[in-house]
């Protein structure tokens, strides 16, 4: 039987399919602030590593300063395809672009920064993680220290309690949502605010595996039927600015098994674990949710 790496990694991880990278490139906030965040990063003669590379499109905001780039890609489709693209763009030449496994490829010598953007909402689903603390490793055995700076620099996750319909024109189907950032949905009730679970620096070691728990104190009467996940990735922190350069993922909500009725005051505790770089449904199978203590005001909102 397969692991789950090795699942995974068959759609995505590091095999992306071609259109999502494509995607990727239109997406503005991503693709504007990776290269604020890279020209900070990437100073004047600058050796770069960026694992898992896609269509190069970040090796390209280094290679404007770098002296020299490594574009690491297993997929060899999107090998084809970032060799191609790069090609048509300057700085090309400083880009070499490899066909490799990020949790085996080692630069041939030392590097200043290593890009990495192997990102889920969550940290799920691909080997963010798993890839960096696996090329930390390896990369002290042969070359010793200091480690190279990383892009992104940390993320921040948070989770909230929503109640959501599921109505689908009469259908009911509560099923996992990836939303736009832009504006709140009309079937979307927010029954508390947000709460952070779990930060994580990536210029240090991190705990791949997150257990969280914790109480909301309901704004509303209603009925909670799912958490929003939010992913706050600091690209690059900017000490003399003393600001940072940051990316939002995109919303993603999860239904709970067991919808909970509160009212406004009541206390809803949450609780869920998973490994980073592990499938949806390994979250989803561990959310739990219910009524902690009961609030004073029992008038509904």
């Amino acid at each position: 039987m397969l692991a789950e790496r090795d699942i995974e990694s068959c759609y995505l991880g590091q095999f992306i399919p071609l259109h999502y990278h494509h995607n990727m490139l239109m997406d503005q906030r991503r693709m504007k602030s990776f290269k604020e965040a890279i020209s900070q990063v990437v100073f004047p003669g600058a050796k770069v590593l960026e694992l898992g590379g896609g269509t190069g499109v970040l090796s390209f905001f280094a290679a404007a300063t770098a002296e020299k780039v490594w574009c690491v890609e297993f997929n060899p489709d999107m090998v084809d395809e970032a060799r191609r693209l790069l090609s048509r763009n300057a700085h090309g030449h400083k880009i070499e672009v490899v066909q490799a496994d990020a949790f085996e490829y080692l630069p041939p010598e030392p590097v200043d920064v290593v890009i990495c953007e192997m990102i889920h909402v969550g940290m799920l689903r691909e080997k963010q993680v798993d890839v960096m603390a696996s090329f930390k490793q390896r990369y002290l055995a042969r070359f010793g220290g200091p480690l190279p700076l990383f892009v992104p620099d940390a993320v921040i996750m948070a989770v909230q309690p929503l109640q959501l319909d599921y109505d689908f024109e009469g259908f009911n189907a509560p099923i996992v949502q990836f939303r736009e950032l832009t504006r709140e949905a009309d079937d979307t009730l927010e029954m508390a605010g947000p709460q952070v679970y779990s930060t994580m620096d990536f210029q240090t070691d991190v705990d791949p595996e997150i257990r969280w728990c914790g109480d909301f104190m309901m704004a509303h009467s209603g009925t909670v039927t799912s958490l929003r996940f939010i992913t706050k990735n600091i690209l690059a922190v900017l000490v003399d600015q003393q600001t940072t350069i940051d990316w939002l993922n995109n919303f993603m909500i999860l239904p709970l098994d067991a919808p909970v009725e509160v009212l406004a005051g009541d206390v809803l505790q949450v609780s869920f674990n998973y490994r980073a770089g592990g499938s949806l449904p390994s979250l989803q199978l561990t959310m739990t949710a219910s009524v902690a203590a009961r609030g004073s005001d029992r008038t509904l909102a």
